[in-house]
């Protein structure tokens, strides 16, 4: 099983990176969203990036010109037909998505295999709404997608081997790396990576250090490019509350559960990065 066409399902920053990636590998992509606006921005977040990638040396004109070109976009789900993989990387509420994927599974026909981007939620749920869901898995990015190696491969509980050696495949042909991974909150990475993070954000809170030295005693003393607290600036501390209580809701394992900290940091709209206030963005020690 070999893809020759992809649909992607949203062209916010992981969609326009998803949709990216699949172009510079030679592959037409189709992006759904819900409007002209969506498509516009969607489409300059692609043309930053890949105008970052010129500026760098690392695509020549006629390569951002080439990608462009490849990727097409409507607000039609009729317009998705001929695609044989869709990625789904629409917004991380369970309902939207499963009200979205049958509609997006009859219009793509009984052959194609569908995907989910998701990092926080089941997969083996989101593969129940679709007809086959034996075609159905995981098939989840790291953002930046366009940098990012690895990819994770998701078998659900219902995911025939076929289809996870189809998603093997074309994860190399796009260029990254894969790795089979579980269906279980996190998948892998995340899995791992949620407590660790929710354990430096406590360890903050108690004083342990300011948010300078936890983050430079971690990179310099295990070699880690990024600081975990400056890491949750750049996730968003939302986006890290919504996966951490998701994991605990489904689990009721402690050591998923959000901070208190973390909490009330969302609530004052203290997101990191992108609201301009975080761990290490915008905030003076002591908060």
């Amino acid at each position: 099983m070999r893809f020759t066409k992809v649909a992607v399902l949203g062209f916010g920053t992981m969609g326009a990176g998803i949709a990216q990636v699949c172009a510079q590998a030679g592959l037409p992509v189709t992006v759904l969203e819900t409007d002209a606006a969506r498509i516009a921005a969607g489409r300059e977040r692609l043309e930053a990036f890949l105008d970052g990638g010129v500026a760098r040396g690392k695509l020549t004109r006629d390569d951002r010109t080439a990608v462009l070109d490849r990727v097409a976009a409507t607000t039609e789900v009729a317009g998705l037909a001929g695609a044989d993989l869709v990625i789904e990387a629409v917004v991380e509420e369970l309902e939207i998505k499963r009200a979205l994927l049958p509609s997006v599974a009859a219009a793509v026909g009984p052959d194609a295999v569908l995907a989910t981007n998701t990092s926080a939620l089941a997969v083996t749920q989101l593969a129940a709404a679709v007809p086959r869901p034996e075609r159905f898995a995981g098939l989840h990015f790291f953002n930046p997608a366009p940098v990012m190696k690895l990819v994770e491969v998701v078998r659900a509980l219902q995911t025939d081997q076929a289809t996870v050696d189809a998603l093997l495949a074309f994860a190399d042909e796009v260029g990254k790396v894969a790795v089979e991974a579980p269906d279980r909150p996190g998948f892998l990475v995340n899995h791992l990576l949620m407590p660790y993070l929710n354990d430096v954000v406590q360890a903050y809170d108690d004083h342990l250090a300011t948010a300078e030295d936890i983050d430079l005693a971690l990179e310099l003393g295990l070699g880690y490019p990024k600081g975990p607290l400056a890491l949750l600036d750049l996730i968003g501390l939302d986006v890290h509350e919504h996966a951490t209580a998701n994991a605990y809701g489904e689990t009721l394992d402690p050591q998923f559960a959000p901070p208190p900290l973390l909490r009330r940091m969302v609530a004052a709209g203290y997101l990191g990065a992108k609201s301009g206030r975080g761990f290490r963005t915008g905030l003076q020690e002591g908060t």
